[in-house]
């Protein structure tokens, strides 16, 4: 599998800032001869392939583009839906040699993870592995993903995932749901190094940066079992919120956003709707975006400048070579 994509450079330098600092955590050792970790493998290469594949067979209009923020609100768990639709459909991928039979993936919304490889005998159940599936709306205000993930270390099984499923609609504000490259790591560490941040990095003001675990936490509890990590000081109510948490998403989320929707890059749409769900003056939007558009030209207009320059300079340091 690839690598979970947090920035190791970021995480030593941020380490070494706070004394005494703990080393980052890092993704759980597998037992390659587990057949757990080659399917988990398999898995993996699923979900980074299913974007081809998803589908979504309604077709979504008349939504006003001021009010798609909402999207992920109204769509969020039918996207979900079908990217375990998507799983089950592609069993070739994950189990070619057909060594999983009778396993399916179903999604689960009230437990943890909320999505899990099961089969089913009777009243029995197998869970081979768990998915935590987060839909992102990129066209979102907020231009990350909002989701929280609390769930602590102790409740994930070292297989299990967390994956995170860009989406947006083919024809921007409307059309069908379409799925970007989605984000997949290991759950227990993903776990781990939020704790580690928000223990360790974050700098809290009141200096209280406890985590307190539940008690006898165990891989895929029931509905009724508390799961979740709760730090002792969270006044801005962002534990778990992962977008925040510097050095684990980063990357995942500007390449998410530089990507092209009709042509236009996708962050470039998210601050187009941004603006206008602000604000109902639309004289005060386009003066806005003009002034930015101004900024823009200036700051390319010295770039090239500067490359000018430097082209003649280059220029006259060849014919002084050749006197």
């Amino acid at each position: 599998m690839s690598e979970p994509t947090s920035d190791p450079a970021l995480a030593e330098a941020l380490s070494e800032a706070v004394s005494n600092a703990p080393a980052a955590p890092k993704a759980p050792q597998l037992d390659p001869n587990d057949p757990l970790t080659s399917l988990r493998q398999r898995v993996i290469e699923t979900l980074q392939a299913m974007p081809s594949y998803f589908k979504f067979d309604t077709t979504i209009e008349g939504v006003d583009a001021t009010d798609l923020q909402n999207a992920n609100t109204l769509l969020g768990a039918s996207i979900e839906v079908q990217v375990v639709a998507t799983l089950n459909r592609l069993r070739e991928l994950w189990d070619p040699k057909q060594e999983w039979q009778g396993y399916r993936f179903e999604r689960q919304s009230q437990t943890f993870p909320d999505v899990r490889l099961i089969q089913r005998i009777g009243a029995n159940t197998d869970i081979a592995l768990g998915i935590e599936l987060k839909g992102w709306y990129l066209f979102s205000k907020e231009g990350v993903p909002t989701f929280r993930f609390s769930s602590t270390p102790h409740s994930c099984a070292d297989h299990d995932l967390l994956c995170v499923v860009p989406w947006h609609f083919s024809n921007v504000t409307s059309g069908t749901p379409v799925a970007r490259d989605p984000w997949v790591v290991p759950a227990k560490w993903a776990a781990e190094y939020r704790n580690y941040w928000w223990m360790y990095i974050r700098r809290a003001k009141n200096g209280m940066v406890g985590i307190t675990s539940p008690p006898n936490a165990r891989p895929y509890p029931t509905k009724d079992q508390q799961i979740s990590d709760v730090p002792d000081s969270d006044g801005g109510k962002n534990f778990g919120r992962l977008a925040r948490v510097k050095g684990l998403m980063d990357t995942f989320i500007a390449e998410a956003r530089s990507q092209d929707a009709l042509g236009i890059p996708i962050r470039d749409w998210v601050t187009f709707f941004a603006r206008h769900s602000d604000s109902s003056d639309a004289d005060a939007v386009h003066a806005a975006i003009a002034e930015e558009l101004s900024v823009h030209r200036a700051r390319v207009s010295r770039e090239k400048a500067e490359r000018v320059a430097s082209l003649i300079q280059e220029i006259c340091d060849l014919l002084d070579s050749e006197e």
